[in-house]
């Protein structure tokens, strides 16, 4: 029996243990993965103010302060259950039944695929994994990729690939279909653009972004966008441009680009042909909430942040008692967030099983998030600060709808 079992050994996982741990409870973090740290560990981007955002120094960091503050914790331990039998809830592992009364789900982040013709052949990957692959086993995954998808996770990974010495040919948008009108529409991708272009190394187009704020600006600017593409951190962005097949016989040797109008429709006779030795596709992140459902946690579904979250309050509790929610679970965000909210969840959980004295710490905690989220390098999700108003009115209705008459 533990005071505390956190699922996910993330940025905000290995923090609420920290934190819990360094209040006298017993913890007990799991993870499925080799090592800890979750998406963490592949990221490596310069902030603004110069300094490099290394995540793997990050998470080995949060790893090694977990581990001295006493918490347990068990990797390549995978989960596949969660109940509530009384007060207790058990945690259900390849390896054993786990049983406390306080249960962190720092579940994180899972990658969106974006159905591409041709996105079967050896060679093409999401993302994420390009990452990984580069900057966590420093295993390149080829000489010269395209990247399918403009958003600001597909602008920084990119960025990072050619840091490696990984050649991005063009980032590109896909051709529009029934699934993906959003990521295809090439005003809307502008719009999530701007986000990240303060940290392009280029002036020209730091100032510029300044400029395109206003929707009219950013209608003329698709209107007139460059057809090779407008180059950040030396990679060509195609907004009018978008790929309408992947190609190879035996593995990835090519795309298919073809010119798209400012709504997103692919004119016809436009097709030209990049080479290439892989693909990666990015359709962005959604919250990882199958544990929460599996509990019977009320959910509402948030655009701004990414998809369905599990209701929560600002002290990161749930509906359902003893079960607590922090990091890409609650939203996709940073993993700077994240550890801010892996502190407040374990302040509250050690407030909840009984320490005193936390109250004005969990306050100040509270504050702590929403300050790491004002001064946050980009989002990937413009509207963040709105998904997360939305997900406490809710919360209060909810609340309220529960009480008695």
């Amino acid at each position: 029996m533990y005071d505390v079992i956190i699922i996910g050994a993330g940025p905000a996982g290995l923090s609420a243990a920290t934190t819990s741990a360094n209040e006298g409870l017993n913890v007990l973090v799991i993870d499925e993965y080799m090592k800890a740290g979750g998406r963490l560990l592949g990221q490596l981007y310069e902030e603004p103010d110069g300094t490099y955002w290394n995540g793997i120094k990050e998470s080995n960091h949060l790893y090694e302060q977990a581990r001295r503050s006493g918490a347990e914790i068990k990797l390549r331990n995978s989960v596949h259950n969660i109940e509530k039998s009384g007060d207790v809830w058990l945690v259900y592992t390849e390896r054993a039944t786990y049983e406390t009364s306080h249960l962190l789900l720092a579940t994180g982040a899972a990658e969106s695929p974006l159905p591409v013709p041709g996105w079967t052949l050896p060679g093409v990957m999401s993302v994420g994994a390009a990452q990984v692959m580069t900057n966590v086993h420093r295993v390149k995954p080829g000489k010269r990729g395209v990247i399918i998808g403009v958003n600001p996770l597909a602008a920084v990974i990119a960025s990072e690939l050619q840091m490696a010495g990984v050649e991005v040919a063009a980032l590109t948008l896909p051709q529009m279909n029934g699934l993906n009108e959003e990521a295809a529409n090439p005003k809307q991708v502008m719009n999530q653009l701007l986000h990240v272009a303060h940290m392009a190394p280029s002036a020209l187009i730091r100032q510029g972004s300044k400029w395109m704020k206003p929707s009219i600006m950013q209608q003329l600017g698709i209107t007139f966008y460059p057809k090779s593409g407008f180059k950040m951190w030396g990679i060509p962005v195609h907004l009018r441009k978008a790929v309408t097949e992947i190609l190879g016989d035996e593995k990835v040797a090519a795309v298919k680009l073809a010119t798209v109008k400012p709504n997103g429709d692919v004119i016809e006779g436009t097709e030209e042909i990049i080479t290439c030795d892989f693909v990666c596709i990015a359709g962005g992140l959604y919250p990882l909430t199958e544990l929460a459902a599996v509990a019977g946690c009320p959910f509402y579904l948030v655009e701004e942040l990414g998809g369905y979250v599990p209701l929560h309050n600002e002290r990161m509790e749930t509906a359902l008692d003893g079960l607590y929610v922090a990091g890409n679970i609650t939203g996709i965000e940073g993993a700077k967030i994240a550890i801010a909210q892996g502190v407040t969840a374990g302040l509250t959980m050690a407030s909840n099983h009984g320490v005193p004295g936390l109250e004005a710490r969990i306050d100040q905690s509270i504050k702590e998030i929403e300050h790491t989220r004002d001064s946050a390098p980009f989002h990937f999700h413009p509207d963040v600060k709105k998904g997360k108003q939305i997900v406490q009115e809710k919360w209060e209705e909810m609340m309220k709808a529960e009480q008695p008459l």
